[in-house]
């Protein structure tokens, strides 16, 4: 993980982190990355899968990176975010702790197949590419933007505008693959390619235009949204939302028996209004649920 940090932004979210903490004190997590929530576990509200990489644990793999889905709680060393409220009631719908494990966005998949995980719970965006290889249970309606200087002073409203543009962006991220399908659409149509700085974290990206040295970063729209409202007077959102596609909780393909169960406690919590709510705490409009 590359760890290019500015001041100024670092003291802003460390604040804001703290005021999370504040506000939230019980949100799920773990104190590190290999030990299971201590929060009591509550009757089952449905069947738990019956073959997990820890007995009584819902093992769930996750990149904490990615703010305001899943990061880490700088005040209390504990995971928190709209996806690890998710993973939490999740498990204590179906009678399990939960444990938290981190690793890189781009080995996430691998380290699923590879039974590491149970679920992975990510902001991962459902593709095509993604559904050949893992079973999704959508959860979020999410899209594509851009993160601009105040102002714009480009103009930089789609992937069209960004030919000979520097642009931030994670690795193994749609984004990533979006933008290197735009380049060489710009370098068909005779323009320079787009110049892309890929790094491991989403947190480092935003350095980048922190610090100038790129003209927009690319990510997802609720991503966007986050570093826009915590950094008023400095950033702006380039253009509108595209590629709306929905994430998923990631699950091995074939492995029916979690992914019924993954299924029915999402129904539950859909239905008892607890979706509702994860969407209320953390600020995201109505648009982005799945119905």
């Amino acid at each position: 993980m590359l760890k290019v940090r500015a001041s100024k932004i670092r003291g802003r979210i460390s604040y804001l982190l703290c005021i999370v903490a504040l506000l939230c004190s019980a949100c799920g997590g773990s104190t590190s990355d290999n030990s299971a929530s201590t929060l009591p576990t509550p009757a089952a509200t449905v069947a738990a899968p019956t073959h997990l990489v820890s007995s009584g644990t819902l093992t769930v793999g996750t990149d904490p990176s990615y703010i305001p889905m899943e990061y880490v709680n700088t005040a209390t060393n504990h995971f928190n975010g709209f996806d690890i409220d998710l993973a939490t009631t999740l498990a204590q719908h179906m009678g399990l702790k939960v444990n938290i494990q981190r690793t890189g966005f781009d080995t996430l998949l691998d380290d699923l197949a590879n039974k590491r995980f149970d679920i992975v719970l990510a902001a991962v965006t459902i593709d095509d590419a993604r559904k050949a290889k893992f079973d999704f249970v959508p959860y979020f309606r999410a899209g594509e933007s851009l993160l601009v200087p105040k102002g714009n002073p480009l103009n930089l409203k789609s992937t069209a505008d960004l030919c000979g543009r520097r642009v931030g962006v994670q690795t193994g991220t749609v984004e990533n693959q979006s933008l290197n399908t735009a380049s060489v659409t710009c370098q068909q149509n005779g323009k320079p390619a787009i110049i892309q700085t890929v790094l491991q974290s989403q947190t480092d990206v935003i350095q980048l235009l922190v610090n100038r040295r790129v003209d927009a970063t690319f990510q997802d729209s609720p991503v966007t949204d986050y570093y826009n409202k915590i950094n008023p007077g400095q950033f702006e959102i380039g253009g509108s939302i595209t590629n709306s596609v929905p994430y998923g909780i990631v699950i091995r393909k074939g492995d029916s028996n979690t992914l019924q169960a993954v299924q029915n406690a999402f129904q539950v919590i859909k239905r008892d209004g607890i979706y509702d709510k994860l969407f209320t705490k953390w600020g995201f409009s109505s648009q982005q649920k799945i119905s």
